[in-house]
């Protein structure tokens, strides 16, 4: 019989919770603890999910021997620390996206792993979403032939979120590059890899915190516009137009349950939802690489991650857009 992979969740949040319900459908997981600053909250947390051991300590359940690997669903600012520790005492972890809040927070998590001998994987979910993962494909093949255009964007209105929370805070790292900017970054680089010029224009607001982003990534013959932001809602149906034909990502296409494909003016539509949320991928994927002694994926490795973040920070470094705890 298989042992089961036991689960520890820091930081037991919304996003937790999607993860929580989707971490059910795996039969080679389980939810063993989970952690919270509240004991009250951890407790319904593990109430809800069966699951046995609960900590008002982040630190208590990473020094057990309850679990074998952690999700990480603090805010930005917690996710270098807490894996760091996770890892110092031989945990695996999935981190939330960003991995790390620059280059340099990313470069110390992925040392910290290769030193411990531990697997690390920044959590992007959307990597492995069977629609993505299928354009991806397409794409490589050049299915739709040669890209000459990329547009993918996400927007939400969250001005009315609170100054103090994350989205408007830069003292927790807020704006939405980070939160959901990543997202439509993640993509061009999926797709055609790292530009080889950007420009960028934002909007900060007068908390400090960016609230618009708008990006061009020049690739030569290729250009990808992209956009993040907090001040509008958009309806975040992606494009990517090749000299062959062109794919459409049906809408909210980070959480995508199809996309279209036009050619010689034929559509042809694909089917393929998510099993759960969509988080269930890329628990399978972490299970697939621990199973398999591998201590990074081969579908977003360490390189990925790096590539990744140096993009948001150039993003960053052009609109001077540096947190308080940076300084």
């Amino acid at each position: 019989m298989r042992t089961l992979i036991r689960w520890g969740i820091l930081g037991p949040g919304k996003i937790a919770h999607s993860f929580a319900g989707d971490l059910e459908l795996v039969e080679t997981g389980v939810l063993n603890a989970v952690a919270s600053r509240s004991m009250e909250r951890a407790t319904a947390f593990a109430e809800t999910y069966d699951a046995p051991y609960v900590f008002d300590d982040y630190d208590a359940m990473l020094a057990s021997d309850t679990i074998d690997v952690v999700y990480i669903a603090t805010p930005h600012t917690g996710h270098e620390m807490w894996a760091l520790k996770a890892m110092e005492q031989g945990k695996h972890v999935l981190c939330e996206k960003p991995l790390g809040i620059n280059r340099s927070q990313v470069e110390r998590m992925i040392a910290c792993a290769k030193k411990n001998g531990v697997f690390l994987m920044e959590a992007l979910w959307t990597r492995f979403n069977p629609s993505i993962q299928k354009i991806k494909q397409l794409v490589d093949a050049k299915k739709i032939g040669e890209i000459g255009y990329l547009h993918a964007d996400f927007a939400f209105y969250g001005l009315d979120k609170g100054e103090e929370g994350r989205l408007l805070n830069p003292e927790l790292a807020g704006g939405s590059l980070l939160d959901i900017g990543i997202y439509p970054i993640f993509l061009s680089y999926l797709l055609l890899g790292k530009p080889k010029n950007i420009q960028s224009s934002v909007n900060i607001h007068h908390t400090g915190a960016e609230v618009q982003a708008a990006m061009l990534f020049d690739y030569g013959n290729t250009k990808a516009l992209l956009y993040s932001g907090l001040t509008s809602n958009s309806e975040m149906r992606a494009e990517i137009q090749g000299t062959g034909g062109t794919i459409f990502i049906d809408s909210r296409w980070h959480e995508t349950q199809g996309f279209s494909v036009i050619m010689d003016g034929v559509t042809k539509e694909y089917g393929l939802p998510t099993t759960g949320k969509g988080y269930s991928h890329e628990i399978n994927e972490v299970h697939s690489c621990l199973q398999s002694g591998q201590l990074e994926s081969e579908q977003w490795c360490h390189a990925n991650s790096l590539d990744l973040i140096t993009l948001l920070d150039t993003v960053r470094q052009q609109s001077n857009i540096v947190f308080p705890f940076e300084k």
